[in-house]
């Protein structure tokens, strides 16, 4: 059967069009993600090179060269909400796409380690601008049925990003000597100029992003609330057709009139009964998404899998494999968002990331090395993908109301990378002190109460428009 045309705003387009459309802007728009993802994981590679080049020796300055990217995205989270109202979601992500070519070409080319601190934070302000955005405007243009997948797309591209980086450095390293030190490690290929790449790579899919950041609309819901009604309302016409659009514009322009009825959101309104629950579900499940400690698989994984007993030719085709598992369960994730729900897909996520830390401890502790070690990972990661990984982004998206979506997100996000600085920044030091038995404890721990935290306190949002979530948490919040 062929497929209907139809006829609107935009003139002749099929339903073909439309989605591809729609697929296709927040493809552009997930490049944030990928960038995001590449920039947080190629200092595991890195490391190891940049430290021996700049001396590094003492576990707090090894911590704060690898956790100060932390800083800028805290400062990204922070300033994103306001000048995404400010400016609009567009010009956010084209500032985030030059701040990214930027800092990766000069983090790579630092001579001094203060330099190279400077722009790893700029490269932070990218990762803090994108993280906040990417998913905001892509649940802002998404049609509800299939909106858990359009923001999963941005989690896919992270990982796309993880997956790159952890190849560029397992191609960049050369074959490591395994009795090189001294003057000899220092003037090494890899110590000299291997880093440098594996930083400077992202340069080119950074100007991509540029490029294409040009080509994208401004989300509706942003132009609604400036008045633009003509110019949101052919976006929307693109994107769902004109029935679509007529629906959309109802629910958008109501909720924009009750907000203009009020005073301008501001972030102390995020602390007022009824909203304050939601930012703090959303803040608690951002926190429990870092402290599940998969993050230091990817930073720290070197370290990890050099303590489970592989070499150091190894470790890096073990991570590329991380990498693979990551992106292949990201996928899984997309596919099932919207079918499953959020809900059930967290409580698994919990549980099996959990379960999987808990035997990963068991194993340090009975001094297990090599498979065993792998194989717990790697389980931990499947589910983190399938799971946590793209679920929490996405509810961070989606529950906040309209009027203060972008302080809510933002909120939620700049807590993300608090906690993410705080695991990044004491694993060496924990490490040292608790030992990988220890830590992978505390990691399953905090994993099976987060499952407690989901039964109790998350919504599903599976299927529902912004607003009909938006009235959900409301009249639940009036009960």
């Amino acid at each position: 059967m062929q497929t209907p045309i139809l006829f609107d705003e935009g003139g002749i387009q099929t339903e073909a069009e439309r989605t591809g459309y729609v697929w296709g802007i927040a493809f552009i728009a997930a490049l944030g993600g990928l960038l995001f993802g590449y920039d947080w994981v190629v200092i595991g590679g890195a490391r190891q090179f940049y430290e021996v080049y700049f001396h590094l020796t003492s576990v707090a300055i090894v911590g704060w060269a690898n956790s100060c990217a932390l800083v800028g995205c805290l400062i990204g989270s922070l300033t994103a909400g306001y000048f995404a109202e400010r400016f609009g979601r567009r010009r956010v992500l084209l500032v985030a796409a030059i701040l990214f070519a930027v800092s990766s070409a000069l983090t790579g080319w630092a001579y001094s380690f203060n330099s190279f601190i400077l722009w790893r934070i700029v490269g932070g302000v990218a990762i803090g601008f994108s993280s906040n955005v990417s998913p905001l405007y892509i649940a802002e243009i998404s049609p509800a049925a299939i909106r858990g997948r359009l923001v999963s797309l941005n989690q896919f591209a992270i990982v796309v990003g993880i997956l790159a980086a952890q190849i560029v450095n397992w191609r960049v390293a050369r074959p490591v000597v395994a009795d090189l030190g001294g003057e000899a490690l220092l003037q090494s290929w890899n110590v000299q100029l291997g880093w440098r790449w594996m930083f400077t790579a992202v340069v080119v899919p950074a100007l991509i992003f540029v490029v294409a950041s040009l080509f994208i609309p401004e989300s509706p819901r942003w132009l609604l609330s400036r008045g633009r009604q003509r110019e949101a309302g052919a976006i929307l016409t693109r994107i769902g057709g004109q029935g679509y659009a007529d629906v959309e514009l109802t629910n958008i322009e109501r909720a924009v009139r009750a907000e203009v009825a009020t005073e301008p959101a501001s972030w102390r309104e995020l602390w007022r009964p009824g909203v304050r629950r939601i930012v703090l579900v959303g803040i608690a499940l951002a926190v429990l998404q870092q402290w599940t400690g998969i993050n230091t698989l990817f930073n720290y994984a070197a370290e990890v899998y050099r303590q489970a007993g592989y070499g150091a030719n190894d470790v890096f085709l073990n991570i590329v494999i991380t990498g693979a598992i990551n992106l292949v369960f990201t996928v899984g994730a997309m596919l099932l968002v919207d079918r499953v729900g959020r809900r059930p897909l967290m409580i698994f996520g919990c549980i099996g990331i959990g379960v999987s830390h808990l035997l990963c401890a068991w194993a340090y502790h009975a001094k297990l090395r090599g498979a065993p070690v792998l194989i717990l990972t790697l389980s931990a990661i499947a589910c983190y993908a399938l799971t946590l990984a793209p679920i929490v982004w996405v509810l961070i998206a989606e529950i906040f109301p309209n009027r203060v979506r972008s302080q809510g997100v933002a909120a939620a996000v700049s807590a993300l990378w608090i906690a993410s600085f705080l695991l990044t920044y004491t694993f060496p030091i924990l490490n040292a002190w608790l030992g990988t038995a220890g830590i992978f404890t505390g990691y399953g721990v905090v994993c099976l109460l987060g499952c407690l935290l989901v039964l109790v306190w998350v919504p599903e949002t599976k299927g529902k428009t912004l607003e009909q979530i938006e009235l959900s948490s409301a009249n639940a919040a009036s009960l």
